[in-house]
């Protein structure tokens, strides 16, 4: 008979656990301390100017809205393509992207200002901006998933987990698909003018959320002394992976396609060659540190069973992420536009010139703000209730496991047998 997974609260009643939530609200106050510096003393305090007008907050924000997405893969793995070994591990997928998703929107609201006035974009929508499809897109996202954990903790409704489970998994595709058209249709930019955006920031998105689940499911597991077993591992890393050689050929193919069309050239040199710090990052954060060294670990004969490098590979790709939306954002804001193409402009106003952005303590403080909400939600949450399964063990998980004992028994008949 097939052991049966049981799931349970975490006590959280020592002092570590409420150190550590405790850290998370101290890094969220200060978050929402940067924002009212920011909004009383006005923008001039961050680096943003008319050129760069959306700065390292929406760094954060579009990293983690992109990373609530693909967190949310393991479950669907689960409930829509009907893998059993990733069923235990929805319910903390789907907890923790509900919270990377209101951890983004945090930021993204903050950063833009006056967030009271949300409900003029919400009740007056305009069908031709990307932003109000998204205006429709999140609250949707944060219905589906939470009916979905509903479904999944209430055993007489989880004969329903499949078909809200791929309403979900579409839905988030949609959510990724919009995050990634606000970027992909904006026509006047070279670094931003390219539909294939939306498809690469879904598979970014599967790399960073998977990233940012193992780091999690690990540091979980440890720190309640719960038993997470190698064949797990073993999968979560082989599917990173693969997400990472994805995102590498996404990659080759934006700037491929990009590079073809002459009125790119001036962008691309830019960012591959003659773009400093953004250079820089392209190279060494986004694709050494975020692509070639994390797949190298993960397809290493050795450092891939060890459980550190795993963490290490993992929280490598969310650098790399961090660079890569630096690199695309920001990146694509302080190239100048094409006003004239084909002729030279200058004004008093720096039109035809690299922009300059230097992103200051605020918005830093912002950024990290919404990742704290996010970590703190989850932690709170696992506590109230029973997100956790109780073993991941490899018993439990692993439909080819073996008991020690019946490989020595099998050993010693092969043996008796010749």
């Amino acid at each position: 008979m097939k052991p049966v997974v049981h799931y349970s609260a975490i006590e959280g009643r020592s002092i570590a656990y409420w150190g550590l939530l405790g850290t998370f609200g101290l890094f969220l106050l200060l978050g929402l301390g940067a924002v009212w510096v920011m909004e009383h003393n006005g923008h001039y305090v961050t680096g943003m100017n008319n050129q760069v007008i959306w700065g390292l907050p929406h760094v954060f924000a579009v990293f983690m809205i992109i990373a609530a997405s693909g967190i949310l893969n393991v479950a669907s793995i689960a409930s829509v393509f009907g893998k059993k070994m990733y069923k235990p591990l929805s319910r903390l997928s789907a907890l923790m992207a509900v919270a990377f998703l209101a951890g983004g929107l945090m930021v993204l609201m903050l950063d833009l200002g006056r967030p009271d006035r949300l409900v003029i974009a919400a009740t007056y929508l305009n069908p031709k901006s990307v932003f109000a499809w998204n205006i429709l897109l999140y609250p949707g996202f944060f219905g589906a998933v939470a009916v979905y954990i509903w479904f999944m903790m209430e055993r007489r409704m989880n004969k329903y987990s499949h078909q809200i489970g791929l309403f979900a998994f579409v839905w988030r595709l949609l959510l990724t698909t919009g995050t990634g058209s606000i970027f992909g249709f904006v026509v006047a930019r070279n670094g931003y003018d390219a539909s294939i955006l939306a498809p690469m920031f879904i598979i970014m998105s599967f790399g960073f959320g998977l990233a940012i689940y193992i780091l999690s499911l690990m540091a979980t597991c440890r720190w309640t002394g719960r038993e997470l077993g190698d064949s797990v591992l073993r999968q979560l890393k082989n599917l990173l992976g693969v997400f990472i050689a994805a995102m590498f050929y996404f990659i080759f193919v934006f700037h491929l396609t990009s590079l073809y069309g002459t009125e790119n050239h001036g962008f691309e040199n830019f960012i591959l060659a003659d773009g400093g710090m953004f250079t820089q990052l392209f190279w060494i954060g986004w694709v050494l540190i975020g692509l070639v060294l994390p797949i190298a670990i993960v397809y290493h004969p050795s450092m891939s069973k060890s459980r550190t490098w795993i963490g290490i590979a993992s929280a490598m790709v969310i650098i790399g992420g961090l660079a890569s939306m630096y690199v695309i954002i920001i990146g694509g804001q302080v190239y100048p536009m094409p006003l004239f193409p084909g002729f030279e402009v200058s004004s008093s106003f720096g039109d035809g010139t690299i922009a300059s952005y230097s992103p200051s303590i605020w918005e830093l403080g912002l950024g990290i703000g919404g990742i704290a909400l996010a970590l703190a939600m989850t932690t709170f949450a696992i506590k109230v209730l029973p997100f956790i399964p109780n073993s991941l063990s490899d018993e439990l998980m692993d439909p080819h496991y073996k008991p020690a004992e019946d490989v020595v028994e099998a050993d010693a008949a092969e043996t008796n047998a010749a």
